[in-house]
């Protein structure tokens, strides 16, 4: 069997394509499976990484607004779609693809919808609370639409074809959940803190402060990943600046990128992220508490939406940028990982919402789409 996917821009809709793509390997041996993405960086490190071969097609989105650099812009976007179309369809003729899957990203809507009207099964997910315009777009075209979010339904335009399954993880996600419970010995609670790289230097720059005091006083142990080599400059500026030079003390790391996050998420007590829709549903398989800094540089507001739904049940700690700084941060963690009940009520509520079955389900609709 056949298997296109199409995933762009963010590791938010890159992870859950490569764990869908990992479990169809699995449960179809000696699936061919094909992605395509748009040319961005992390598209172009992750996949191969993972072991999948990645295909590019040239796609942007359309910036709101009236203006003559947007009006320009957005004319490119309409010739990249246009190009985008005839690309697909030739590749799909050539792949011949039992089934196509999106799971977000500009390059989903020429794919999805080439591949719904050539009449191939087509299932696009959509992980955030407040769906974007592509996924709202093709839910008039694709054959079902995945969401992560219960009662959204009618978001989008053909809410029949709306289903809940919950955001797909990484098999050692579900692996790692509840392996690391809370635990009670002499050891320093562990933080773990990562902001992608949309929008990061102002919360790397906080990450920063928060580090400085911890250096202080020697609360926890504490891994940051930068996102990029740009951020790990501007950390290590700024800790300059406050004078904090030469190696950092025992238990204070800061990288640029965390490859074994499983693991590293899952020896954590707390964890301070943004709140995008793939990132959440680790955090909830893993039972994991968490202070969401939720970017404010997304469309539609999706990650406060998002947030809110973890807050209003108890898992999470909402903070808004704006509101923030490496003191209001730090205060916030430490206040949390002092409380142990409390610690211990934001796991089980994070537990509550885990969809750990996500992936087996959604792997199960595409094959029901091919009639299997």
């Amino acid at each position: 069997m056949n298997f296109l996917i199409a995933c762009g821009g963010t590791a938010g809709h890159i992870n859950p394509a490569l764990a869908i793509a990992a479990e169809l390997k699995r449960v179809v041996p000696g699936a061919r499976i094909l992605f395509i993405g748009a040319g961005k960086e992390l598209e172009k490190r992750l996949i191969p990484r993972a072991g999948f071969h990645v295909l590019n097609i040239r796609m942007s989105g359309l910036k709101r607004g009236v203006s003559a650099e947007k009006l320009l812009y957005n004319m490119g976007t309409v010739r990249n779609l246009a190009t985008a179309g005839i690309k697909t369809e030739k590749l799909i003729r050539r792949f011949s693809p039992d089934a196509v899957i999106g799971t977000g990203g500009y390059i989903c809507y020429p794919v999805l919808k080439k591949a719904a009207q050539m009449g191939i099964p087509s299932l696009v997910h959509e992980s955030n609370a407040v769906p974007g315009l592509t996924t709202k777009l093709l839910s008039a075209y694709v054959h079902k639409v995945l969401v992560s979010f219960r009662g959204i339904e009618a978001l989008f335009r053909k809410p029949e074809r709306v289903i809940f399954t919950g955001t797909p993880v990484r098999a050692e996600f579900k692996e790692l959940a509840g392996s690391a419970a809370l635990d009670e010995s002499a050891r320093k609670p562990r933080v773990v803190s990562f902001w992608g790289s949309l929008g990061a230097e102002r919360m790397n720059e906080f990450i920063a402060d928060f580090i400085k005091l911890n250096i202080g006083r020697g609360e926890f142990d504490h891994i940051h990943a930068t996102g990029n080599s740009e951020m790990l400059d501007v950390i290590i500026s700024r800790l300059g600046q406050a004078g904090v030079t030469g190696a950092l003390p025992p238990g204070i790391v800061i990288k640029e990128y965390i490859d074994d996050m499983p693991a590293v998420m899952a020896a954590a007590d707390i964890v301070l992220c943004r709140a995008g829709g793939s990132t959440l549903a680790e955090l909830t398989v893993l039972g994991k508490p968490a202070v969401l800094v939720p970017s404010p540089y997304v469309s539609n507001n999706e990650q406060e939406e998002n947030a809110k739904q973890l807050e209003k049940a108890g898992g999470v700690l909402l903070l808004r940028e704006k509101d923030c700084s490496g003191e209001v941060l730090f205060e916030a963690v430490a206040a949390i990982l002092r409380d142990r009940e409390k610690l211990r009520s934001m796991a089980d509520a994070q537990s509550a919402l885990g969809a750990p079955d996500a992936l087996e389900t959604i792997v199960s609709m595409i094959l029901a789409e091919c009639n299997m």
